[in-house]
């Protein structure tokens, strides 16, 4: 069967639809599947399975070294910024005390001409022009018409172009968790602890663990919401932990006593299901796709 003529059509004056489709051009939207969620024992920082997992109060869990790594550049790159801050303060001081010095001198001349007009001097103020000699009763004249070239907007002209210095601000002092954007404390991170399954079949295979949740025995997963203890660090299914921790203020593995606000709801990514999750669609603007003939010369990012 014959395709449509409307989409072969490119001799029109304008882009179709169609053609900006296979362009590439403007906003391109793909869906997510599985394999671009999170799983719940994978890294939020190197995406890969935790190796000695650590969990801030929000949730987020971290290998150990990429969390100690983060905080540790964070920290430096707050140094750096209050140091060019404290530079730049230190700056628009002495240019504010250059200002003042400038200013007096200026009121300085100025006085001195008006008490001393009558005597002939030879200054950059009294110089000649096209429209006249400016005697020694123009100083007013004269310090307008200056006041005026200097704060002249002439964008135009080289000497007048306005400059705009970059500012620092001052920096926060506080480091950030890399996920959930609070301020996150080295101390107040905490280690947990998954309880894998026993079984001969998956203990040769690293990446392939299962975990379960201690108290029911079932296999945790991404369409299960999952607690920690920050008190010992075990993990659980949100059902044994609101049904027996809550109640007994106990941890079933260790018995070591935990109150209600020692119980963290770790974040997890979705299964892949709309009706479960939200935010399953991927945005991205190009500016040029992979139709332009460009393609070639920079690889595209997969959106």
């Amino acid at each position: 069967m014959p395709q449509r003529h409307s989409k072969n059509n490119n001799d029109l004056a304008f882009f179709t639809y169609d053609e900006k489709r296979k362009l590439g051009y403007g906003t391109q939207k793909e869906r997510l599947g599985k394999d671009s969620i999170k799983p719940f024992d994978a890294c939020c920082l190197c995406l890969k399975p935790v190796i000695d997992p650590l969990c801030c109060p929000k949730g987020h869990v971290f290998c150990k070294e990429c969390i100690l790594e983060c905080l540790l550049s964070q920290k430096k790159d707050i140094q750096r910024k209050l140091a060019a801050h404290s530079v730049q303060k230190k700056q628009e001081k002495e240019e504010q005390e250059e200002k003042v010095m400038l200013q007096k001198a200026r009121e300085l001349e100025v006085f001195d001409q008006q008490n001393h007009g009558a005597v002939p001097h030879h200054s950059k103020s009294y110089s000649r022009d096209k429209n006249g000699f400016h005697g020694a009763n123009s100083v007013k004249a004269t310090s307008f018409e200056e006041e005026a070239l200097r704060t002249m907007k002439a964008f135009w002209l080289p000497s007048a172009t306005p400059e705009a210095p970059a500012k620092v601000d001052a920096p926060s002092t506080s480091t950030t968790c890399p996920e959930g954007q609070e301020k996150l404390k080295l101390k107040s991170l905490f280690p947990i602890k998954f309880t894998e399954e026993n079984d001969d079949d998956y203990k040769s295979k690293a990446y392939d663990k299962k975990h379960i949740c201690p108290s029911c025995k079932v296999t945790l997963t991404n369409a299960m919401s999952l607690v920690a203890l920050s008190s010992c660090g075990h993990v659980f299914c949100k059902k044994c932990a609101d049904q027996f921790m809550v109640v007994d203020k106990v941890c079933l593995v260790c018995d070591k006593p935990c109150k209600e606000k020692n119980l963290v709801c770790l974040k997890k990514g979705g299964t892949g299901f709309a009706g479960h999750d939200d935010h399953l669609e991927a945005t991205d603007f190009k500016h040029l796709g992979s139709g332009s003939g460009l393609g070639l010369v920079r690889p595209a990012q997969k959106v």
